[in-house]
């Protein structure tokens, strides 16, 4: 028989959890910073130069349930610059979705991004993805963590002088995922707390100076609607280097993703 875990015992394995993140996050960074700076061998350091944006991002997350092992999901994703005056990009995933044991979810899909230009500039850039994913949701007492790791195959065009030139660039993208969902109240009227912390690492020929590619860190609040309809909204920190090493981006995003479930199983087994 299981004893009751009090509140205050569920903050502190929380915070723990948090902690044990974190330090993950940290050893990854400067792992990938010694494989993917040569720089370091330099005499001279370049300067490092940060450009700050404003942005939104908005999203519709699906999730279909056909069986006990068999399911989809799809999502569309709208992110806009300068808040929300301009494009940055669109983008479109499906996949097929099998259940280990009918309740760890991996999923097998693909992607497509359209990439906005630049200012001044007029070409679009085009980005096909092959993706892998495995989850698993952990919930005790008023905390639900979720654990995501995510593989893409990504080929992007290459574009030079406001022109596409040459073929696909090749990149492999690893991507981690911790979520922390905290909910006190069985009110389903009252939302929830949401932490979340993704780190993405890449590797291929064009990856140089980069190989850690952004760390994306999101604070924010999520709402059940319905059984099947709720949605986060949120602020969330990208962190992205680029190309040549000393160049980093980090945008300020307003995030309102929506997630839709449904279950058509006739008899729902609930592990």
């Amino acid at each position: 028989m299981e004893l009751p875990i009090s509140k205050k015992q569920v903050f502190q394995r929380l915070v723990l959890q948090i902690c044990r993140i974190q330090k993950l996050c940290t050893i990854l960074f400067i792992v990938c910073l010694f494989l993917g700076q040569d720089v370091f061998g330099q005499t001279t350091s370049p300067v490092k130069k940060v450009t700050e944006y404003s942005q939104s991002w908005f999203s519709v997350n699906s999730t279909l349930r056909f069986s006990d092992h068999w399911g989809m999901v799809g999502d569309f994703h709208i992110r806009r610059d300068d808040f929300m005056a301009d494009d940055f990009f669109y983008f479109v995933r499906a996949g097929a979705m099998y259940w280990i044991a009918g309740k760890y979810p991996v999923i097998l899909g693909v992607a497509h991004l359209w990439q906005a230009p630049p200012a001044e500039k007029i070409t679009w850039g085009n980005e096909n993805r092959i993706y892998e994913q495995w989850s698993a949701v952990h919930k005790e007492g008023i905390v639900s963590t979720l654990n995501r790791i995510r593989v893409e195959q990504r080929w992007r065009d290459q574009i030079l002088n406001d022109k596409v030139v040459g073929g696909k660039l090749f990149t492999l993208r690893l991507r981690y995922l911790a979520s922390f969902e905290v909910k006190p109240f069985k009110n389903q009227k009252i939302p929830a707390l949401v932490i979340s912390d993704e780190v993405c690492v890449q590797f291929g020929e064009s990856i140089v100076y980069n190989t850690f590619d952004q760390n994306r860190l999101f604070f924010g609040l999520k709402q059940t609607l319905s059984p099947k309809l709720s949605f986060d909204i949120g602020h969330m920190n990208i962190w992205q280097q680029k190309s040549t090493g000393n160049q980093y981006t980090e945008s300020h995003v307003f995030r309102l993703f929506f997630y839709y479930n449904a279950d058509f199983r006739k008899t729902k087994h609930h592990s």
